[in-house]
């Protein structure tokens, strides 16, 4: 299977204004291990875990135009036709009376993803080795997951392709048109590659903590392997 490809930074991007920009903890350490790790592990799956699969759609979003509409001092009335038209999925057509420019209003139209369940549910192939989580592979995963090693202790995340990382933590979104209300999470970003081994990968995972104790997990990767390049990526939400 050949996932649908998730750019960098796939769900940060969900919570964050067009314009705006999340600031990210840099590779600093992380704190010491009687904070973050308590926090990592409220986090994590555990073993036979029940996750049900996500994907992004588009949605059209309207915030910048409502904004700009009323401090062009535009009619009320033609603003909720827009309104009206984007929540039932139809294109909303430009009305003079909302203020502002044909060119202005073909701007502010603006298609930001959201993350959608499919309903589609599954028991997490995972397993506890000591302090390690250990993913395996499932239908649905498409192989994304397989092999990946994550140290409970240090926060240290292992791939297949040979390359490790540590955790950032992703701090709460604020933004005023977030789409996902992120309370909190940790972030993986792993680059490598070796002529050796002819092993190499980009890769990205997402641990995302949301209100009502959920949470959204997401991985994405470019891999090489032996010289054979894949990619592919997974998201999925659960409840701790």
């Amino acid at each position: 299977m050949r996932a649908a490809r998730l750019p960098l930074q796939p769900l940060l991007a969900l919570a964050v204004t067009v314009t705006g920009a999340l600031a990210l903890a840099g590779t600093a350490s992380l704190p010491s291990p009687g904070g973050w790790a308590a926090r990592l592990g409220a986090l994590l799956p555990q073993p036979g875990q029940i996750v049900q699969f996500m994907e992004q759609q588009p949605r059209l979003t309207l915030v910048a135009l409502q904004q700009q509409v009323t401090r062009a001092g535009g009619s009320p009335d033609a603003l909720r036709a827009v309104m009206v038209s984007a929540a039932k999925g139809q294109k909303p057509a430009y009305d003079e009376r909302l203020g502002i420019t044909r060119t202005e209003f073909e701007r502010y139209l603006v298609f930001q993803p959201v993350l959608t369940a499919t309903g589609k549910v599954l028991k997490l192939p995972l397993s506890r080795e000591g302090n390690r989580l250990r993913f395996g592979d499932a239908p649905g995963l498409g192989g994304v997951l397989r092999g990946l090693v994550l140290d409970l202790t240090t926060g240290e995340l292992r791939t297949p392709e040979g390359f490790a990382t540590r955790p950032r933590p992703i701090p709460v979104s604020a933004a005023p048109d977030r789409t996902l209300d992120i309370r909190g999470g940790y972030e993986w970003v792993v680059k490598g590659n070796s002529p050796v081994t002819q092993n190499g990968v980009n890769g990205q995972l997402q641990l995302l903590q949301l209100a009502g104790g959920q949470v959204v997990f997401s991985y994405y990767r470019l891999s090489m392997m032996h010289g054979t390049i894949h990619e592919g990526g997974v998201i999925f939400g659960y409840t701790r």
